[in-house]
């Protein structure tokens, strides 16, 4: 029996319902999901049917839809659906939202989102190296025919790192197209570059028509974010590269070989549920093998969200979706993209550093880094010293070095220190430069904590933690005493090599627990996204400023978003080398062979602390492609698995067709047993205590054998501090490649002593080894007070 598929309409809304008609200033953008199957014969075709729809609930609604909006166009209707999505978007009323709600075939109506950015060394760093005779770059071709679909602020397909040279014909199996515009020529495109589509309707319908001016109405980048992430995931070798002299070397991407193709829906105000969502049914119809997406919003349940919508449709026909976790951290709870068909990663540091560091007049230095590359400061020369905080007017506006709130004459010819928050680092660089200042000290706050991030600063400048901001103003403060002005002078050492320890968890990288879904544990990996080195738009100045007018090839970017296209390219690549892999199969490998030591041999540390990180801060680990491409065994899944954990998330059936696109049957998903039983590769249980004094559980998982046949697996078990974990059997022996084989884990706590409220995390593995693999479970079991 045809299962009854949903289609989606996309409308605006900015104020709650209504019973009463309102203004064009109160249309906000909903998803409203429509019985596809329910379309009368009179009509054609769908778009027809939902023209007549939106006529009957508004009669003296225009309905003056764009030809193709789901592709080239920005108008009025926002777009239109014909792969993962099936509809239109419009704009409504409050009134008309209520009136559609009324109509029979109208399934549910989701709020939009805005979403926004998650914004050389590091192939070499995870073991990618072209020199290799065998490895995943040789057995995947570095990934030829495989198609990664970037979905971001469009691409500068001018930049070497998208050349075509040797690379073979379009794969034959695509679909896409390049689209022209007055500034992005057929010609744009290449072997390379084989598909650049632009989605601004969305955008374009809450904030009016774009300027022109200021972006491209094209799949043109005019933000630098798509391109740096694009070159990451699969940019071809360049040689030689740098940033203003910082991080030469040879620059690649992930899989050099890999096509590529740009979806811009990121614009100016942000980027749209409804752009992103007509780039995910253009992406899944082109062809794409793997999506990358380095945006992210706020965590909603997987119904409402539309990125996990639209994610679940394309992995469901084979897609795999790689997102950036978020640079909400180091607090708990602000990992995004969180739904556990998404493979969502962190960002940890590289063996690469640039440090910059502030001498002061009492001859103490504070560590800092920076990648400043315009003219020095004087060798040997002191300079004035003040804190931004301590001058001008508003104490509060001048500490952050805002625009307007510092005095040039208290400024000018000094280095001035200033702390982090509001506006950019960068920006705040052009403040005490405009002011007369000579340099910047920029402080991170306390929630910072350690963590620093290179910039391209307009002037000379350096960023220092917490700790070594408190000591520069203490220091000013006490020579201020002392009647000894205080002056400093900042030290740029270039680019370091062999740093230790590395990786370290980027103080930034959002971090667990999991809040849509606690049993599942987010993020999923890490990978490197602190500095680095990847390609830049031409007519965009490194700092990102509109007045820097520098120019670079490549710029050094840190974030989330830097992180996920790094595991986009390795997706890529594993694909390749196993085209029967699903994308359940291939975050499986990345996750079971990931590593927690550093190169010193030690578990990972919390940058932002300098304390020893945990499971809630890497997931199961740094990735590590070389063992990725070996695991020996896998946690499949398929769309049933997840329909089955959606039921027992207590998610009504109605709740699940908007998401699957498929009406949902829940009858079977007890035998799955409970949430945590999703055949996921890292296992989670949280325990509501209650005033119960034990509490237990169990976990179900199957393994597939893409090791060597006749291998006999036994498990290793390292159990959570104070916690019973017994996994039965202890032994799995596999008689060939693609068996599956079960085993139960069995997890027994005695309640703890917890605040009203609290909770206590603890973690622990299972590994299973055959002697060559070691196929490793991250095991993180939680406590939990109730508030009564």
């Amino acid at each position: 029996m045809a299962a009854l598929l949903p289609a989606i309409f996309l409308f605006s809304l900015l104020i709650p319902f209504s019973s009463s008609s309102s203004t064009d200033a109160s249309k906000k953008t909903f998803i409203v999901q429509v019985h596809k199957d329910a379309k009368p014969s009179i009509f054609p075709t769908h778009k027809h049917w939902y023209e007549s729809s939106l006529t009957s609930i508004s009669p003296n609604k225009a309905t003056t839809s764009n030809p193709d909006a789901s592709s080239t166009d920005c108008g009025a209707i926002i777009h239109t659906y014909e792969t993962v999505f099936h509809g239109f978007s419009a704009k409504l009323s409050p009134f008309e939202v209520e009136k559609l709600q009324t109509l029979p075939h109208i399934a549910s109506i989701i709020p939009e989102q805005v979403r926004h950015p998650h914004t050389t060394r590091s192939p070499e760093f995870l073991g990618l190296k072209t020199s290799d005779s065998a490895g995943l770059l040789k057995e995947s071709d570095f990934g030829s025919d495989l198609v990664i679909g970037v979905i971001d602020t469009g691409i500068w397909p001018e930049r070497q790192s998208f050349n075509d040279r040797d690379l073979g014909p379009i794969p034959s199996k695509w679909k896409g197209q390049c689209l022209e515009a007055k500034d992005f020529p057929a010609t744009s495109c290449n072997r390379k570059l084989i598909g650049a589509r632009f989605f601004c309707s969305g955008y374009e319908a809450t904030n009016g028509k774009m300027n022109e001016t200021t972006e491209y109405r094209s799949p043109r980048d005019s933000d630098g974010h798509g391109t740096h992430t694009a070159s990451i995931a699969a940019g071809r070798y360049v040689f030689p590269a740098s940033t203003l002299g910082y991080a030469r070397g040879k620059a690649a991407g992930m899989a050099p070989k890999a096509r590529l193709a740009a979806y811009k829906v990121c614009w100016n105000a942000g980027c749209y549920d409804s752009d992103i969502l007509a780039a995910f049914d253009a992406a899944v119809s082109d062809g794409v093998d793997v999506v990358s997406l380095s945006v992210g919003g706020v965590v909603v349940p997987y119904y409402l969200d539309a990125i996990a919508i639209g994610a679940f449709r394309a992995v469901a026909g084979g897609v795999f979706v790689s997102a950036s976790a978020g640079n909400g951290g180091p607090g708990g709870l602000t990992v995004t993209n969180v739904a556990p068909w998404v493979t969502t990663v962190g960002a940890g540091t590289m063996d690469r550093d640039f440090p910059a560091d502030v001498k002061l007049g009492n001859g103490r230095v504070v560590l800092g880094t920076s990648v400043y590359g315009g003219p020095a400061l004087v060798p040997g020369r002191l300079y004035p010293l003040i804190y931004a905080g301590t001058e001008g007017g508003d104490g509060y506006s001048s500490s952050l070095c805002l625009e307007g709130s510092l005095n040039p004459n208290l400024v000018k010819g000094k280095i001035v220190l200033c702390d982090r928050g509001i506006n950019s680092r960068a920006a705040k660089g052009e403040v005490v430069k405009k002011s007369g200042g000579l340099g910047m000290i920029l402080a991170n706050g306390v929630f910072d904590g350690e963590g620093l991030v290179a910039d391209c600063h307009v002037l000379p400048a350096t960023a220092v933690g917490a700790s070594g901001g408190d000591e520069i103003r203490k220091y000013i403060a006490e020579a201020a005493k002392s009647h000894s002005p205080p002056t400093a002078t900042i030290l740029f050492k270039g680019t370091r090599l062999g740093v230790r320890p590395a990786p370290v968890v980027a103080s930034f990288s959002a971090r667990g627990p999991n809040p849509e879904s606690p049993e599942i544990v987010k993020p999923d990996v890490i990978a490197p996204g602190l500095n680095i080195l990847a390609a830049w738009p031409e007519k965009i100045g490194p700092s990102g400023i509109p007045t820097d007018k520098r120019t670079t090839e490549f710029n050094i970017l840190s974030g989330t978003s830097m992180a996920c296209p790094h595991v986009s390219g390795l997706a890529a690549l594993l694909k390749a080398a196993h085209p029967g892999w699903s994308p359940a199969a291939i975050k499986s490998a990345l996750m079971t062979t990931a590593y927690t030591l550093d190169n010193r041999g030690e578990t990972m540390l919390d940058e932002s602390s300098g304390n020893t990180s945990t499971v809630l801060d890497f997931g199961a680990g740094h990735v590590h492609p070389q063992k990725a491409m070996d695991p020996g065994l896998i946690y499949d899944l398929n769309t049933y698995d997840y329909v089955d954990f959606l039921c027992n998330s207590n998610y009504s059936t109605k709740n699940i067709q908007v998401i699957t696109g498929k009406i949902a049957d829940c009858s079977g998903a007890k035998r799955a047993g409970h949430t945590g039983n999703l055949n996921y590769p890292s296992l989670s249980v949280v325990f509501q205590q209650y005033g119960k004094h034990k509490m237990s559980t169990h976990f179900i998982r199957t393994v597939t054998n893409v090791g060597d046949s006749n291998s006999i697996y036994k498990v290793s078990i390292k159990p959570p501090s104070g916690i019973s974990v017994t996994v039965e059997p202890e032994k799995l022996a596999f008689r060939r490649v693609g068996q599956k084989l079960n085993f139960l884990v069995r997890v027994q706590a005695m309640a703890v002593r917890l605040s009203p409220g609290s909770s206590s995390m603890k973690s622990g593995s299972i590994v299973w080894t055959d002697g060559k693999h070691e196929v490793t479970s991250p095991l993180v079991v939680t406590m939990q007070q109730p508030l009564q």
